[in-house]
């Protein structure tokens, strides 16, 4: 939560302090980019290292230099030496680090806490992380701003040292591993990762799901500006509306994602989420009115929290406690791939039918996803605890 914080400060501020150095929105636009390519280079090695190492060091170490690396960017920008280059090399960097950061960190939360209390700690976690990023840290850059365009940097690396420093206190138990075969290789183990995905019928199904759905929202935030300027003429207001109401619903979505699971088991959960989705977004295309945009942004981040939550708890159930972080980083990079492609297809949809066709498009693809796990509705991994389950009255899910 502390390091997301810092992230929203931070990545609030690189666009802001780009646009000021330049006028090329293509070099503008480039600074955004180079957050997602570190993920489809060298996310599968992420990964593999993270299933490697000490889970816990590998998070503290890469906090300590992405706070050194931050540090030494808000000396640069303080003492007048920003240049675009060197955001592209920060962004790049930053994102490079993260790939196994993210990669370790989904691997070890298992090792805390027990299985079964996993989807509730997803949510706490994802709910405090959004909480901390889109409402605490997002609104302070115009204030940090004006004491001196370095401070939002200056800001980000105190909370990466302060993360550091927190995640190297955690007592975690080793993960059990057998001894990698004489002569294994990272390329091998990224492959195992690969299989592994691929061959679990209810990960493979959720991976392309949420491929498809991630393209949906690569187009429609690619585009949601001139949805709310120019289609609905609501101006800026309308836009910083239409944000606030995602926020507020993802951290509704985070208090809701667990009882959905319990109530209707983890895959079934995907597909009311995904459902209730669709039905925003087909609001948002064809209702040309503000308040059915905020409507469905809230729906819409309601819901995602619901689907983030569920699917990264499916997954940790799912993968063998040795290969969690090779699982995790297939997943991520394969439907991570879909955001860059979302937006340029969001792009040319709204250039050639109009500034409400990409939302129609969400819907669309958000369709396909959830027909895609109808196959695998059934869930086969236990929400609760048995214990819990016979007190409440309700077989394991």
């Amino acid at each position: 939560m502390v390091s997301r914080f810092g992230d929203a400060l931070r990545t609030s501020a690189l666009p802001l302090l780009a646009a000021r150095l330049t006028g090329d929105p293509l070099a503008v636009a480039s600074v955004t980019a180079c957050g997602y390519v570190p993920w489809l280079l060298f996310g599968l090695l992420g990964g593999a290292v993270a299933d490697r190492v000490d889970q816990r060091r590998a998070m503290w170490s890469v906090d300590t230099v992405r706070g050194l690396l931050v540090a030494a960017f808000a000396l640069a920008v303080a003492l007048g030496h920003a240049s675009i280059p060197l955001l592209l090399l920060l962004a790049f960097a930053l994102t490079t680090l993260q790939t196994l950061f993210d990669n370790a960190s989904t691997a070890l939360l298992p090792s805390l806490v027990d299985r079964h209390a996993l989807g509730g700690a997803n949510a706490r976690l994802m709910t405090g992380q959004q909480i901390a990023g889109g409402l605490l840290g997002a609104p302070l850059v115009p204030l940090l701003l004006t004491a001196g365009a370095f401070m939002p940097f200056a800001a980000d690396a105190s909370t990466y040292l302060a993360a550091a420093a927190l995640v190297a206190s955690l007592r975690a138990r080793p993960p059990k591993r057998a001894p990698r075969p004489a002569g294994s290789t990272l390329r091998r183990e990224i492959g195992e990762g690969l299989r592994a995905l691929w061959q679990d019928r209810a990960l493979r199904a959720t991976c392309v799901a949420t491929l498809l759905c991630n393209i949906g929202m690569g187009a429609l935030i690619a585009t949601l500006v001139l949805h709310v300027t120019r289609w609905l003429h609501a101006g800026t207001a309308g836009y910083a509306a239409a944000m606030t109401a995602y926020s507020a619903g993802s951290i509704t979505g985070g208090f809701l994602a667990q009882r959905v699971a319990r109530r209707t088991g983890r895959m079934r959960a995907l597909l009311v989420a995904g459902t209730v989705q669709t039905s925003a977004l087909l609001l948002m295309g064809t209702v040309r009115h503000l308040g059915a945009l905020v409507a469905g942004m809230l729906l819409l981040g309601a819901m995602n929290m619901v689907w983030n939550v569920n699917q990264v708890t499916l997954m940790q159930q799912h993968a063998p406690e040795s290969m969690t972080g090779r699982i995790a980083a297939a997943f991520r990079t394969s439907s991570t791939s879909g955001a860059p492609l979302g937006a340029l297809l969001g792009g040319a949809v709204a250039g050639a039918y109009g500034l409400n066709g990409p939302a129609l498009l969400a819907a669309a693809l958000f369709g396909l996803a959830v027909t895609s796990l109808i196959p695998v509705r059934k869930p086969d991994v236990p929400v609760v605890a048995p214990r819990e389950s016979a007190t409440a009255g309700r077989a394991p899910s």
